[in-house]
């Protein structure tokens, strides 16, 4: 990625961090760039309409320009307005945190999460990524993706760190577990990479891309109810798959 793409999208994030308005030595001094560096994001971002001047030294600030094309953009996602009332419909019948990620290659990161309203959450982030591919649901289902010639090559280099007490240490229990969840199509963490956490996820294809949704909760909550999320995780896995066939080409080609 170009210096200037990344300073920009670190420009984005630290006022999102620092919710004030910064002048120009903070922004630098913050980012740790050169102020030349630092004058020409900024300048490109004014004169676009991204950033405003509060006054004459007195900092910067985003406008709202980029939360309306934010919200434009969201608006009009041919993947998340297919999956806002399948999956928000998991989570009021749960009561606990959806996700909905996209796989490149063995990585995925999340598009859209649906909280609950009890304090009691998985946190997670539109934007981050799905983290310790050995004890995490979500990792599980691109890990079983592989093929065996692939699967035993990452299994050479990986390094399955403790998380918790119940993370899969064993490389072989681990190829055993996937296999087991391969088999009812489900992936399970049951407090492997956080205490008190478990997650199921599932996956489906559309327009060649591989999409991963998870169930994320408390396990004293989730555990008792993992048959009827179970359930609910493959039936909306399976109507996204379907619902493909349905889209118009315009939203083909821009998937």
């Amino acid at each position: 990625m170009s210096k200037i793409v990344e300073r920009t999208l670190d420009l984005l994030e630290l006022f999102a961090e620092e919710k004030t308005p910064l002048t120009l030595s903070d922004i630098a001094r913050l980012l740790k760039i050169p102020v030349s560096s630092c004058h020409d994001v900024l300048q490109a971002m004014q004169s676009r309409g991204y950033l405003y001047e509060l006054a004459p030294r007195a900092g910067y600030y985003p406008t709202l320009r980029l939360q309306r094309l934010g919200k434009e953009i969201a608006d009009n996602d041919p993947i998340l307005a297919r999956a806002d009332v399948l999956l928000r419909g998991i989570r009021d019948a749960i009561g606990d945190s959806v996700l909905l990620a996209k796989a490149h290659g063995l990585a995925a990161t999340y598009l859209k999460v649906f909280e609950p309203t009890s304090p009691l959450r998985f946190s997670a982030k539109v934007g981050d990524p799905v983290r310790a591919l050995h004890a995490t649901s979500g990792g599980k289902a691109l890990l079983s993706r592989l093929d065996s010639k692939n699967f035993g090559e990452y299994l050479k280099i990986a390094k399955l760190t403790p998380l918790t007490k119940n993370t899969i240490t064993s490389k072989a229990a681990l190829r055993e577990n996937i296999a087991q969840c391969r088999e009812r199509r489900w992936f399970l963490n049951r407090g492997e990479s956080v205490d008190d956490l478990t997650t199921l996820s599932g996956t489906f294809e559309w327009n060649g891309s591989l999409y991963i949704v998870t169930i994320a909760g408390l396990s004293s909550r989730l555990d008792r109810r993992l048959e009827k999320a179970s359930k609910l995780l493959l039936d909306a896995c399976d109507r996204m798959e379907m619902q493909e066939e349905s889209l118009p080409p315009s939203s083909r080609r821009s998937l």
